[in-house]
């Protein structure tokens, strides 16, 4: 659930939505979403002063706060 929300709010700020792709893998303190869009669509991701990062990660953690498990978002280059 919590992969389907990063992948559609991503999808919903970037030009190219054809190119989002969100990674679900295992890390050493809980489960890790990687998020990868176009080279252009990084910007629009992060935000200014990285505030629509912080909100993406908002997000996350209060959804992830229902189920116990730990999540966390990289946004890859």
């Amino acid at each position: 659930m919590e992969k389907d929300l990063i992948e559609y709010i991503a999808k919903s700020l970037v030009d190219d939505p054809n190119a989002v792709s969100v990674t679900e893998t295992e890390g050493d303190r809980g489960r890790v979403l990687q998020l990868s869009v176009a080279q252009g669509d990084i910007g629009k991701v992060i935000g200014k002063y990285g505030r629509i990062a912080k909100a993406l990660r908002t997000v996350l953690s209060a959804t992830s706060s229902k189920d116990g498990t730990r999540y966390t978002l990289e946004i890859l280059d």
